[in-house]
């Protein structure tokens, strides 16, 4: 496995590269045994030390974690043992989806992904009781694209959709459900619970629940809530 470890405005020693490799190694050692790469990066948050671990182990499943702490070193061991943590819980269904039989490999359905910049309001126009200057359609100025990229969107069940928005600690992930094959978008709600949006399903299932949708599916999560 490729370790890579950077630091953002703080230095990096040869000593704290070891103690990466050698804590991310026994960790994989004991949880799952393989993987591509990863990725330790540190960087300075407020008066504290930030970590975030990037673990890429196949097949589109990349696990990420982060803490912050005084110092190097704890702010490592408090992301590497929570990247364990979320390693331990998925352990048997990452083991089952290594281990299965998958068909030739088929060209990855690609999307385009955006970061925009925010909107700044306008004191005066909000106070005037007026928004954005109009464009002539009716619609707000556009914010203002500051990245774009390239990204996969990968076929899944919902509870594989669910395991990997948990894994790589994202708040929501856009998939193609493997079921019936339409969009679907998996979301952390502020209740601590998951959303799960399916447009297909009243146009599909006329409101019954699909076959698809079981326990088993939709584990190790708890029951997202459709919306």
């Amino acid at each position: 496995m490729q370790v890579t470890v950077t630091g953002k405005q703080v230095d990096v020693g040869n000593a704290l590269r070891r103690h990466v490799g050698s804590a991310l190694e026994s960790i994989l050692g004991k949880y799952f045994r393989t993987a591509i790469e990863a990725h330790a990066v540190f960087a300075r948050e407020a008066r504290l030390i930030r970590a975030d671990i990037s673990l890429h182990i196949g097949r589109g499943i990349v696990i990420n974690s982060g803490a912050a702490a005084s110092d190097h070193y704890l702010a490592f061991d408090a992301a590497a043992e929570r990247l364990a943590k979320q390693l331990r819980r998925y352990k048997r269904r990452l083991h089952e989806d290594h281990g299965r039989a998958h068909p030739p490999a088929e060209r990855p359905e690609m999307a385009r992904s955006f970061v925009l910049a925010p909107i700044e309001e306008d004191d005066d126009a909000a106070g005037d009781g007026l928004g954005a200057a109009d464009d002539g359609g009716g619609v707000g100025t556009a914010p203002v694209v500051i990245a774009e990229m390239s990204t996969e969107l990968a076929r899944l069940t919902v509870g594989e959709a669910v395991m990997r928005m948990d894994l790589a600690d994202a708040p929501v992930l856009l998939f193609r459900n493997r079921a019936h094959g339409e969009i679907n978008l998996v979301y952390r709600r502020s209740d601590g619970n998951i959303g799960w949006i399916d447009p297909a399903f009243e146009a599909k299932s006329g409101g019954k629940r699909p076959d698809a949708l079981t326990p088993e599916t939709l584990s190790p999560a708890r029951p997202p809530e459709r919306r």
